[in-house]
């Protein structure tokens, strides 16, 4: 299986995902992967990380999935399903095939965060090992979409 490269869906601050304030992200439960602690002034623009079929489509989070059945999740900001969509714009629908950088949502991160919430945005290589993807930003580094972030062998 060749190498696939995943790009930062925001732009922003590369966060350690362990540092997520989400259990089930900062424990890697459903893959490894990085975050992104988005821009409030440019961040409000998510594109696919990869290239593929959207597989689920939230205003607050996505599934992309690659032709060759690895999938990415990128879930923008903590606890923002509680939102109902409020604030979150899909360019996309279920089903779609989308290239890499295509903007699938645009939203408002310094909205997001004057109600309260968190606005980093997990990056997942769903399902995949730990040891299967690498950084290819490092954390503290500021990424503008579309710049490649991981690479999952």
């Amino acid at each position: 299986m060749t190498a696939l490269t995943v790009l930062a869906p925001v732009t922003g601050t590369v966060v350690d995902v362990s540092e997520v304030d989400d259990p089930v992200f900062a424990a890697g439960l459903v893959g490894p992967g990085l975050a992104i602690e988005p821009d409030g002034v440019r961040g409000g623009e998510a594109v696919a990380p990869i290239a593929g079929t959207i597989v689920k489509l939230h205003p607050h989070a996505f599934v992309v999935q690659h032709d060759d059945g690895r999938a990415v999740l990128v879930h923008l900001g903590i606890d923002t399903v509680k939102l109902g969509g409020e604030g979150f714009t899909t360019h996309a629908s279920e089903g779609d095939v989308v290239q890499r950088g295509t903007v699938l949502v645009t939203w408002d991160p310094a909205a997001v965060r004057a109600g309260g919430r968190s606005a980093v945005c997990p990056v997942v290589a769903l399902e995949a090992t730990p040891d299967a993807v690498d950084r290819l930003a490092q954390v503290g580094t500021m990424v503008e979409h579309g710049e490649d972030l991981l690479t999952w062998g």
